[in-house]
């Protein structure tokens, strides 16, 4: 076959392949050139999803008479001059491609009038040829109306979905750009009805609250970082705000909605432990940065970008949102559920018009736990009905059964050396049966660092990223500055437990009632990784080394992960064959027998077929050694026991939730209490 240039027809057809993927592209494209008009009212119409009809209109600069044939031109753009401007584009649009590849592919009309002529001028295209420049009237700015999208290629045609679903696509492209620019009123409309009619000037959790609810509205977190070139602004949401799927995280980049895998890796990072597995955190972030700092022509659509120094921005956005969170209260508070609230069948739990649950948790199941606590204050002291955040137990339901109960041998469990916090051994007790004759332990200074490495481990300051920008775990720069206090709670003047599960505490705002579980969870946690960090972690030693028979695949992980579980006190080695002999473990674990350590160990290895990270895998056996040595829901604790873990929850960070993600604590405020005894 000879080499023949392509007609331009083919090459637009085929820019509009990558480029206009269905009428969400096109009201992007069309939304992006009016802000860079300087556009300060967007109005955008649709009929049937966008693949009738798609029409934007601003009040921008406008176009004048001899350049709107040059507008619909391949490649033809006012936004770049030489080829250095690629490399510092302040612009949405620069690549002159998407006007042409609409117009080769639907039947388009163009107005547009400059500020300083009387009248405008209309240009029709259809299936990319130009008619006639005709006056027409209309006031500054510039109408661009596309009907039949994709009518002349029909194969594009046929995968559109249905005008419902084109719609829901229509709407994301329009709320992104929204979201960045809340100095503009748009206005959407579909089929003729408004959908959203956006103000000037609003504040951006007022925009959030209109599209998607005052709830959400109401539970952000204001981010507010930077420094002489890199400035992070925006909000976050709390970690009782979260979704299935991760795209509710919205990161704009001067302006620019991206996609990220690195920056979403340091949002998942920043909320380790405040949400429950599967669970993803919402955020609506602005990153501003010199222009040459960040390369955006990667992807036709300008979706993603590389960056120049990718570690630290990763760093810097990880480091921004961990100091808010240690300096914000994150205590959960209940919400009544909204009588619209659709429920599952299967559960009853409230969901949202997504599918998703209506908040972390079940909202009916909080009603009937508010329900519960009511006929309890009213003195009914036997409920009946279950409790709705009960942990998970059942990795531990096994050595639970192992626990001796007689309390006279408890002191003889307890290792040598200082008392470590509150002991898991049976039955549990307070700190005056620890033997603790000294003052109460000073407040607990928060590490602003990750768990250590092993010195044959990486780097602290390293840690393994699958993205095109490099990854830097923020060590020194979270250690930098002043030290974060936890928040300040108030201090419970009272408390008593009910169903050997919860703790009802007064505070100044309320009543707390506290998981003892969850709250006692965390409480080791944070006391486990301090004391790894400083190596102090207490182990006990066996008289006889216990074999134990694994499968040659997980004895094989064993192995090859013994330094990472030395420094938790477990010490294995090879006895031949698939058998692994255990010759210490945590001593805060000494009733548990070692096999049933290691095994649970093993679960922590194979996380969905792959081998997890040094620092993560560190990180989910103290949450493992935590969990199993943490008192559970059942267990009976006497007054002295209560005020002791009370107490504790003062002494260390981030105990509004369990290092798995579920609350601690749930705030029942004295005016959600007056409304429930109908006193207000």
């Amino acid at each position: 076959m000879p080499i023949r240039r392509l007609p331009p027809s083919v090459v637009n057809k085929i820019a509009a392949g990558e480029v206009i993927e269905r009428p969400a592209s096109v009201v992007k494209e069309l939304m992006e050139n009016s802000l860079d008009a300087g556009a300060t009212r967007i109005d955008v119409s649709v009929e049937q999803g966008g693949m009738e009809m798609v029409r934007v209109a601003d009040d921008g600069c406008g176009i004048a008479y001899d350049e709107l044939p040059l507008a619909i031109a391949s490649h033809a753009t006012s936004k770049l001059v030489d080829a250095d401007d690629l490399f510092r584009v302040h612009t949405f649009g620069f690549r002159g491609e998407a006007l042409a590849s609409i117009s080769e592919v639907s039947r388009t009309t163009l107005k547009s009038r400059t500020h300083d002529n009387d009248g405008g001028w209309e240009l029709e295209v259809v299936g990319g040829a130009a008619g006639e420049l005709v006056p027409c009237g209309m006031s500054p700015g510039t109408t661009l109306e596309i009907r039949n999208l994709f009518y002349n290629t029909p194969v594009r045609r046929k995968f559109l979905r249905s005008p419902q679903t084109e719609m829901g696509h229509v709407t994301e492209a329009f709320t992104r750009l929204a979201l960045a620019n809340p100095h503009v009123r748009f206005t959407l409309r579909h089929n003729e009805r408004t959908v959203y009619d956006l103000p000037a000037d609003q504040d951006i959790p007022a925009r959030i609250g209109l599209f998607f609810g005052d709830d959400l509205a109401r539970d952000l977190i204001e981010i507010q970082s930077g420094d002489d070139e890199i400035r992070l602004g925006g909000y976050v949401a709390r970690p009782s705000q979260s979704r299935s799927h991760p795209r509710m995280q919205y990161l704009f980049l001067n302006g620019r909605f991206i996609r990220d895998r690195s920056l979403q890796h340091a949002l998942t990072e920043a909320y380790r432990g405040l949400l429950l597995t599967g669970r993803y955190p919402i955020s609506f972030l602005r990153l501003s940065m010199p222009a040459d700092a960040v390369d955006v022509n990667v992807h036709p659509t300008k979706l993603e970008v590389r960056f120049q120094d990718g570690g630290r921005i990763y760093s810097h956005l990880l480091s921004a949102l961990r100091t808010k969170f240690l300096s914000t209260d994150l205590t959960h508070r209940l919400e009544p559920v909204k009588p619209g609230a659709a429920t599952s069948a299967e559960t009853g739990a409230a969901v949202t018009a997504d599918g998703d649950p209506a908040g972390a948790h079940d909202p009916d199941a909080a009603v009937r736990m508010r329900q519960e606590f009511v006929r309890w204050a009213q003195g009914d002291n036997a409920p009946t009905a279950p409790a709705p955040w009960d942990l998970d137990d059942a990795a531990a339901s096994r050595s639970a059964a192992t626990v001796v109960a007689q309390p006279s041998s408890y002191t003889s469990m307890l290792p040598p050396g200082p008392p470590l916090g509150l002991h898991r051994v049976a039955p549990f007790r307070p700190y005056p049966d620890l033997g603790r004759t000294s003052a109460p332990p000073q407040p607990y200074q928060p590490a602003t660092t990750p768990l250590a490495e092993t010195p044959a481990g990486p780097a602290p300051s390293e840690v393994e990223h699958h993205s095109a920008n490099p990854v830097v775990a923020p060590s020194a720069e979270m250690s930098s500055g002043t030290e974060i206090a936890p928040a300040d709670f108030a201090e419970p003047v009272r408390a008593i437990q009910v169903h050997n599960r919860y703790l009802l505490a007064e505070s100044d705002e309320g009543v707390l009632v506290i998981d003892q579980h969850a709250l006692h969870e965390r409480i080791l946690y944070e006391q486990l990784r301090a004391k790894v960090n400083a190596g102090a972690l207490e182990s006990q030693a066996l008289l006889v080394p216990e074999p134990v028979d694994l499968p040659a695949t997980e004895a094989a992980l064993v192995l090859e992960r013994h330094e990472v579980l030395a420094r938790l006190g477990i010490r294995v080695e090879p006895f031949g064959g698939d058998t692994i002999l255990v010759s210490s473990y945590p001593a805060m674990l000494a009733n548990f027998p070692a096999a049933e350590v290691l095994r649970s160990i093993v679960d922590q290895l194979v996380v969905e077929g792959k081998t997890p990270e040094r620092r993560d895998l560190l990180d989910e056996l103290l949450h493992m050694i935590s969990c199993k040595a943490a008192i559970k829901a059942g267990d009976r604790l006497t007054p002295g026991e209560v005020e002791a873990l009370l107490a504790d929850r003062h002494l260390v960070r981030d105990t509004h939730h369990c290092p798995h993600g579920r609350p601690t604590a749930l705030v029942f405020t004295k005016e959600e209490l007056d409304k429930q005894f109908k006193r207000t």
